[in-house]
Formats: C-alpha cells, structure tokens, sequence
C-alpha cells in the first residue's frame, strides 16, 4: 500500500516540470528585469486553478505569492526568478544534453524554482480535504538588495519556516555563512605617465593594500575560517596618465556564528597600520553590506523529516553550511527559520558553465512536495 509522501509524488509530473525549468532559462530575468518571467508563471499557476497574487516591489516589480489548504501556511517554498546579467545574450537559454540542463540561472535558481512550481501544482491536484496549508514565493532582486524578500517580510508575514531552493546538490542547509562586502579607495595625484616620480600612483597604492591585508592572519586562507575575494579592482580612464584614484570592493563570507562587526573592526586595525608601509597613502573603506550568518538547532521539523524522505528517494542526506549569501540571512534576522535545499552546485552559479542535473531537479520537487505535507499533515477522507 502506498503512504506518503509516495502517493503524492505519482502526481509530479516530470514531463510538465522539463517544459517549465526549459521555458524559465528561456527567458531573460536579470535583478530589476523579472516581470516577463513573472508573467510566465503568473499564467502557468492560473491555468491550473491556482490563486496568484501580485506583490508590489516597485514599478513593473512584483513577487507572485500563493497559497493552497486552509489558514496561513506554517511552511513557504521561497524561489528567487532573477539572475545575474548573461555573459552572452545569444547563449542565455537552455542547452539540454541527456540529463544535464545548462543555461544562465539553471543552478541559480531557476531549477529550484521550476521544482518548487511543480511540487506545488502537484499540492494543488490533492483533493481539496487533503492539501495542506502552503505557501509558494516566487521573489524578484535576490541577486542585487533581496528586495522582493524584503518586500514580502514587510507585510508582517512571518510563517514558521521557508525553504530556499538556492543550489546546494541537494545538501540540506540548516546553518548559512554570513556575508560582508567591503570597499576600499585610494587616491593620488595625477601627472603624465612619462613623469611618475612627479605623481602618486593610486592603483599602485591600492595593490600594496592589497598584499598588506592579505598578509594579515584573517586572510590567510590555509587557516582562517574566513572565505574571501577580491571581487573587482578598477581605475579613472583618463588616458596616458598616473591614476588618482581606485577602488576594490572585497567580498567576504562568514562562518555561520562570526559577527560581521568583529571582521569590520579587525579589518579597520589592520588597514590603519598601512600608512607606515605604504608611502604617502589616502586610502578609505566602506562596509557597504554587512549580513550576519545563523546556525538552527538540529532538533527542528525539517531535520526530523528529511532522513526518510531521502531514504525513500534512494538519495544520502548530507548536512552543510551555504557558503554563499542568500535570502536565508533575511528571514531568519526577521524570526523566520530557513532550510536552503536545492538542485544545482553553487560553483557552477555565476559562471558560463552553469547547469544543473534535471534529475537533481526531479528530486527537489518530490523533496519539496514531501516537506509541505510534514509540517502540514495530508488529511485522509473520511
């Protein structure tokens, strides 16, 4: 005899999901460009007799928000539909050969996204006496402020949990990496570039910055917990000139319980004993984005359920921190629990070999289906 979650994963329909996660990559919805794929799956819920409603963000910015069963869901599948700008807009779509699915977002999170869409049409299909309450959140801005996640928070909406479908293999992600951006400006003065004796190079000043703080023991990545990039260095384009100025902006990423302020000052300390190193410098930082990490106590819901789910798929349940930042950071400084679970690897996200495994991406609908009907138990008929 069948018992959930078997039952229900009968009405995952994979042939449905492929042409949804196909049409998704075909679309382009890079941060502040999402409504075309908004639209998209604003039709696709309606035309299977679901609720949708639009959640203003700015003009011709909206998240899409349904919800299915009876009371406001204890559980949200949060999907973010935006991604970062395409490296090649003639090479954005989807590329299929035999499972593996490329294309720009197919990691992420468009393949998080079409899995959560199919686990909930498959929700929707229940009679109406046996779906459970649920949620579907479908975000814009995740890859620029998490405008849409904030947006949705601002309503004062604040269920029990949220499940991210950032990509992590399918890894269950109950502690998250904190993130903290920092920028830093040097100065010069600028002269002929036949005379730089007569100037002060400031990207020169900017790279002896560079190696002083990667001299530092935070930074040294043999030993610190610490993980962080240099992620652009740029200049003035003023021609056959000295530069006087620069900038670098330097991402870092937190273990789960670090306090981006204790990394800040750390930094402050070491960058103030630069100008005995570095001649003449005028240098300046900015900590544009500070977001703190969390680590959930194993004892939760979603932990408790997830070993027979996976055991039922035939998959090993593997535990880990998300590395990188995400709308996780969001819900949980507003009293929301996360759980980041999705298809896709996140070293292939942000790259121009991005794909996914559409099995990986089959599991995560069953995987999120199963999840809904936990922490909302299916009713039988009576």
């Amino acid at each position: 005899m069948k018992t959930p979650p078997d039952e229900l994963w009968d009405d995952i329909d994979a042939g449905r999901l492929r042409r949804t996660l196909i049409d998704l990559l075909d679309i382009y919805s890079p941060a502040g460009k999402e409504e075309d794929i908004q639209l998209y799956l604003e039709d696709l819920l309606q035309r299977h007799g679901l609720t949708v409603r639009r959640q203003e963000v700015e003009e011709e910015r909206y998240n899409l928000l349904a919800t299915i069963g009876e009371g406001e869901p204890s559980l949200y599948l949060v999907g973010h539909v935006d991604t970062v700008t395409a490296w090649d807009l003639e090479e954005f779509g989807a590329r299929i050969e035999g499972d593996t699915v490329r294309g720009l977002g197919s990691a992420d999170m468009k393949g998080g996204c079409a899995a959560m869409v199919e686990a909930f049409l498959a929700l929707s299909d229940l009679p109406p006496r046996q779906r459970p309450a649920a949620g579907l959140l479908l975000v814009v801005g995740e890859e620029e402020s998490g405008d849409g996640s904030a947006t949705f928070l601002a309503t004062g909406r604040r269920p029990e949990w949220v499940v991210i479908g950032e990509p992590t293999s399918l890894s269950a992600c109950f502690a998250h990496y904190g993130y903290l951006e920092a920028g830093f400006f040097t100065r010069g003065r600028r002269i002929h570039s036949s005379l730089p004796e007569l100037g002060h190079n400031a990207v020169e000043s900017m790279l002896r910055v560079l190696l002083h703080l990667g001299r530092d023991p935070l930074f040294d990545r043999s030993t610190s917990e610490i993980v962080y990039s240099i992620r652009e260095m740029s200049s003035g384009q003023a021609g056959f000139v000295v530069p006087d100025r620069c900038e670098a902006w330097i991402d870092l990423h937190l273990p789960p319980e670090m306090d981006p302020a204790v990394v800040q000052e750390a930094i402050r300390r070491c960058a103030a004993a630069a100008p005995a190193l570095i001649a003449d410098l005028d240098l300046e930082i900015d900590f544009n984005f500070a977001s703190p990490g969390y680590l959930l106590a194993p004892n939760n819901t979603l932990a408790a359920a997830l070993p027979d789910i996976y055991s039922r798929l035939g998959r090993p349940l593997r535990l880990d921190a998300f590395r990188s930042h995400s709308d996780g950071n969001l819900f949980h400084q507003a009293g929301v629990s996360p759980l980041i679970l999705g298809p896709g690897a996140l070293e292939v996200a942000h790259t121009p070999d991005e794909q996914t495994s559409f099995e990986e991406v089959l599991a995560a609908a069953k995987i999120y289906a199963a999840l809904c009907t936990r922490m909302n138990p299916v009713r039988s008929e009576g």
